[in-house]
């Protein structure tokens, strides 16, 4: 297995309501309270490369990929890891 084939190829995480992401594409997941990250969210749902899985729900998860898109979550960022392993 190369560095481009991690344990989670070909595996999707729920993020909540049905909704997965694709394990091998998600390179962090952060807790949104912070200004930078608020910013970050701001700057790409203006770019429309945000997908909002919240379902109308507080955000309490931001969820970077490595094609850029930015994928917000209402579970807690401990509960998304916790899927991935």
């Amino acid at each position: 297995m190369n560095d481009a084939e991690g344990k989670n190829a070909g595996k999707f995480v729920n993020i909540g309501y049905g909704n997965l992401v694709a394990g091998d594409k998600v390179i962090s997941i952060i807790n949104p309270d912070s200004a930078p990250i608020r910013r970050l969210i701001q700057d790409a749902r203006e770019e429309g490369r945000i997908v909002d899985a919240t379902q109308g729900r507080k955000t309490r998860a931001v969820i970077f990929t490595n094609s850029k898109y930015i994928i917000l979550s209402s579970l807690q960022p401990e509960t998304i890891s916790q899927r991935t392993i």
